[in-house]
C-alpha cells in the first residue's frame, strides 16, 4: 500500500506561534508513527498580506523545531492555473455565479431582512450571515454591464444547484491519534452560497486547498477544530471536481491565558519571541506535548 502523506500548510502572513508549533508537530507526528510522508505548503494566495520575510520565518522556525519535509514545497502563489482549471470545471457545470456585493452590502440586506421578518438571519460556521442570493438572479446583460464598469467581483457557488448535481450522501472519515476512522456526514448546505473564487485572486481558500491536496496526493489532513466546518464545504467540491476525499483529523486548539485561540492578528506570543527569551526547541516541544527531538546516533 502506499504511503500516508499528510501535510502542514501555514500561510506566510504573520509569525508563527505555539498553534502553528503544535499542528507542525502533530502532522509530524502522525507521519512517523503511521509510517507516512510529510509534506510542507505554503499558502500564500493573499498576495497583499503575505511577504517573503515571513515565508523565510517558516522554515527558520520549523527547522529550528526539528522538524524536516521533502522538497520542493509547493507555494499555491506558483499555481493559479491549476485553481482556474479546477473553477473552469465548476463552472461549465453550471453551478457557481458572479458576485458584486461588498460586505456592507450584504450586512445591509441582512439587517433589512432581520427587521422585516423580525427573525435572526441564518449564520454559516464562521459566523457570517448566509449570502442572501443578491447577485444569483442577475441576468446575463446585468453581469456583463455590471462587468464592464469594473466592478469588482467574486464568483460564488450556487448551493442549491450543486447539492442538486452532487446530491451525496457527502461521507468523509475522521481518524483519531490511533489510526482508528468513524464515517462521518458533511453538511455542505449550512455554508451557503460560499465564495470559492475572491474578487482580488483567482481561486479561494476553499478551492485551493481541495485542489493542491488532491494533486499532492494528500492522504490524512490534520488540522484545527476552527477548520473542522470546512470539511462540510471541502467534500462536495470534491465530489464536483471528482478529486479523492482524505481523511481527517481536526485537532484541539491552543488556548491564551484568557481561553482564547492564538492568532496572528491577535498579536500571540510568536515562536520568534520565545526564541528570543531563551527557549529551547525541547522547551517548546515539552509544552505542547510532545517528545524531545530525537538524539542523533553517531
Amino acid at each position: 500500500m502506499a504511503r500516508p502523506v499528510f501535510r502542514f500548510a501555514p500561510s506566510p502572513n504573520g509569525r508563527l506561534h505555539f498553534g502553528h508549533a503544535y499542528s507542525a508537530l502533530l502532522n509530524a507526528d502522525f507521519a512517523e508513527r503511521f509510517g507516512g510522508r510529510l509534506l510542507l505548503r505554503i499558502e500564500d494566495i493573499d498576495l497583499t498580506r503575505c511577504r517573503p520575510e515571513f515565508e523565510a520565518a517558516i522554515y527558520d522556525d520549523l527547522t529550528w523545531l526539528g522538524l524536516n519535509w521533502e522538497r520542493p514545497v509547493r507555494r499555491q502563489s506558483e499555481h493559479f492555473d491549476d485553481y482556474r482549471a479546477a473553477f473552469a470545471k465548476l463552472k461549465e457545470q453550471g453551478i457557481v455565479y458572479s458576485c458584486f456585493c461588498s460586505r456592507k452590502e450584504i450586512a445591509d440586506a441582512v439587517v433589512l431582512r432581520e427587521a422585516t421578518t423580525g427573525q435572526p438571519w441564518p449564520r454559516d460556521p464562521d459566523g457570517a450571515p448566509l449570502y442572501p442570493g443578491t447577485c444569483r438572479t442577475l441576468s446575463a446583460g446585468e453581469v456583463a454591464h455590471l462587468s464592464a464598469s469594473g466592478r469588482p467581483h467574486s464568483w460564488r457557488i450556487d448551493m442549491a444547484a450543486a447539492l442538486a448535481l452532487a446530491p451525496g450522501p457527502h461521507l468523509f472519515k475522521r481518524f483519531d491519534k490511533n489510526g482508528e476512522e468513524t464515517t462521518c456526514h458533511a453538511d455542505p448546505a449550512r455554508w451557503g452560497d460560499a465564495i470559492i473564487v475572491r474578487k482580488d485572486v483567482p481561486t479561494s481558500y476553499h478551492l485551493a486547498v481541495v485542489v493542491d491536496d488532491a494533486l499532492q496526493g494528500v492522504t490524512h489532513v490534520v488540522r484545527g477544530k476552527d477548520l473542522e466546518a470546512a470539511a462540510d464545504l471541502h467534500v462536495l467540491l470534491q465530489a464536483l471536481l471528482g478529486l479523492p476525499t482524505p481523511l481527517y483529523h481536526h485537532h484541539d486548539l491552543v488556548l491564551d491565558q484568557v481561553g482564547d485561540k492564538l492568532a496572528k492578528s491577535r498579536q500571540s506570543e510568536s515562536l520568534a519571541e520565545v526564541r528570543g527569551q531563551g527557549a529551547t526547541p525541547d522547551e517548546v516541544r515539552r509544552r505542547l506535548g510532545f517528545s524531545p527531538q530525537p538524539t542523533p546516533s553517531t
